[in-house]
């Protein structure tokens, strides 16, 4: 019964996320894209919205009812989910001029706190940190355990946040880690606890991938937190291990490197990653 978190979320989401994604549009909230394409900006708080929405018959009836929609461990990990979002809405809404280019990486925040200014990335970077802290205590783990989840958490969040550079990429990548943690560990756990998150995302995708909305820093923090939970509910001590070792060496290649260049330069990942997405010239789906 808890996939009925993903499944209302769903409904929520194809009913109210482009109504509220074109209203965005024409209150001016909104940002050009990589291809200078003004689009709705931050989708990601529409997500967020769409989550909170369905949340409210399932919290009730899972209370009062005792239909055991919900996961008992959503308590602990949507403190972080919602967490992060609001740390990336804070980044989407005072961190940068609206048709400024996006700030990235550790290095650039830091020498702006070094130099006395006020850095909503360090905030976002010290606030998650506080966050995963909390979420990831009390999980029975030794003290090294402890802060390998802990890091991988705040690693996959941030290389979520390295990957939101083209239209619908974040999306992708999700739907192949999630497709794969399910498949290999033959489980829907992750979608047992976070479908109420998931779904939403899904269904945006619709939306980013057309070039119609942005997810910004808040959507593109919500679905790293939600990879990073997958990970650490779905897998052992060792493939946490390995998750983690292969997640920093992406982060700390997205710091020196560009990703999307990388991509562009391996015919398959780049067919992958432009799959579905407008090519240059084309316009967006006029019946919007």
């Amino acid at each position: 019964m808890r996939l009925a978190g993903l499944a209302l979320s769903v409904v929520v989401a194809t009913a109210f996320a482009g109504p509220w994604l074109r209203d965005m549009e024409r209150t001016g909230l909104t940002r050009r894209n990589y291809c200078h394409r003004l689009v709705a900006f931050p989708a990601g708080a529409v997500l967020v919205a769409c989550s909170l929405v369905a949340l409210v018959p399932l919290a009730v009836l899972d209370d009062r009812v005792d239909l055991d929609l919900l996961d008992p461990e959503l308590r602990r990990w949507a403190v972080y989910v919602l967490g992060v979002a609001l740390l990336g809405l804070l980044d989407d809404a005072l961190g940068r001029g609206p048709d400024a280019a996006t700030p990235r990486g550790w290095r650039a925040h830091a020498k702006a706190v070094a130099a006395g200014r006020f850095s909503t990335g360090a905030i976002k970077a010290v606030g998650a940190l506080g966050l995963a802290a909390y979420a990831t205590s009390g999980l029975g783990r030794h003290d090294l355990g402890y802060l390998a989840d802990l890091a991988l958490l705040l690693l996959s969040t941030n290389l979520f946040n390295l990957l939101d550079l083209r239209p619908g990429r974040v999306e992708k990548v999700f739907g192949v880690l999630l497709l794969g943690l399910c498949a290999g560990t033959w489980t829907v756990a992750p979608l047992d606890l976070l479908g109420l998150f998931i779904g939403p995302v899904l269904v945006g995708a619709a939306y980013t991938l057309r070039e119609r909305a942005m997810l910004g820093d808040s959507g593109s923090n919500l679905v790293g937190a939600l990879a990073g939970i997958s990970l650490l509910v779905t897998l052992d001590e060792t493939g946490r291990i390995v998750a983690l070792a292969l997640i920093a060496a992406l982060n700390l290649y997205g710091e020196f490197r560009s990703i999307s260049r990388t991509i562009e330069r391996i015919p398959l990942l780049r067919s992958l990653d432009s799959l579905g997405r407008l090519t240059e010239g084309q316009e967006a789906d006029p019946g919007r």
